[in-house]
């Protein structure tokens, strides 16, 4: 077989994609949004871009630095960032759904082709002990996207989150840390290969922490199986404390073949709150979502090791 996916440069993502989460979460607004509410989020939004310009400016390279997000609040920074070169990734998915599917409906390829991102990005829930009919609806529709992004010469990341099931939880007394390092990563595993089979080819997958070594080993393995040498696997954040970030990020930088991170509420929520509620300035709002992103730069650079 031969499979001309992948991306394997190193890839530090700064992702502010959260649509449901801003508007219930940080500004508490539920239901259709004015257009002065979907200002007020876009506002918030330059403000972590303004961080990301400023940590190109200071010495993070362009060439590995990029940024997620969403068309809805983010249009103007995704045109901007495509006139300055930047790496881009954009999502295709409804978001705050259980069920993956596409924001703008059989519109998707429109809105993509509108914002030429480097990358179209899913996230997506997918747990291989889980619901079958779910997982095969889910599955063709992923691969439609697939098959398209391919066909157009696009790169295809995939956040593959894999929530634990009700029966999986009950066998560990309900304990979500040891579901993390027990279970997780097996099912992982599966979930990338089950996704393969059925025709999803991702080029970057977003992948959850993973607290050892040898099982990020084994989820580059699935990645990578059969011909498909050059994909790539990032961490995300999950919106964990720094302890963590730090600990998944330090783990798997150290394994050929996780090529970066994208590691946005970490970054930028904790700021934004403060600067909402006048607690600090726009400017110190800046410089702190930018010394946040600089530093897991430098955490995950310490560590690279060639694909």
């Amino acid at each position: 077989m031969t499979v001309t996916i992948g991306y394997d440069k190193p890839l530090y993502v700064l992702p502010f994609d959260h649509r449901a989460t801003f508007s219930k979460n940080m500004f508490g607004w539920k239901g259709q949004l004015t257009a002065e509410q979907t200002e007020e989020i876009a506002a918030v939004k330059q403000v972590i871009y303004e961080a990301f310009q400023d940590c190109l400016a200071g010495g993070v390279p362009k060439a590995r630095a990029g940024i997620l997000v969403d068309e809805q609040f983010g249009a103007a920074i995704l045109r901007d960032a495509a006139k300055k070169g930047y790496i881009t990734a954009c999502p295709a998915e409804k978001s705050g759904q259980d069920e993956f599917e596409f924001d703008y409906g059989s519109d998707f390829a429109r809105h993509i082709e509108e914002f030429q991102p480097t990358f179209c990005k899913v996230l997506v829930r997918y747990n291989p002990e889980g619901d079958k009919e779910l997982n095969r609806r889910q599955a063709a529709r992923l691969k439609h996207l697939s098959d398209y992004l391919h066909k157009s010469g696009r790169l295809y990341m995939f956040e593959l989150l894999v929530p634990p099931e009700k029966s999986q939880l009950d066998r560990l007394k309900g304990d979500k840390n040891t579901y993390d390092l027990q279970l997780r990563p097996a099912l992982m595993v599966q979930a990338i290969r089950e996704l393969q089979d059925a025709g999803v080819e991702a080029d970057v997958w977003k992948i959850e922490g993973i607290e050892r070594e040898e099982d990020c080993q084994k989820v580059v393995v699935a990645a990578r199986r059969a011909g498909r040498d050059k994909v790539g696997c990032i961490v995300l954040g999950r919106g964990e404390d720094d302890r963590k970030v730090r600990q998944w990020l330090t783990t798997a930088a150290g394994v050929p073949g996780f090529i970066g991170f994208a590691v946005g509420r970490t970054v930028f929520w904790n700021p934004l709150v403060n600067y909402r509620a006048n607690k600090i300035t726009r400017d110190a709002a800046v410089a702190q979502i930018a010394a946040s992103y600089h530093e897991w730069v430098e955490v995950f650079e310490k560590r690279l090791r060639p694909a």
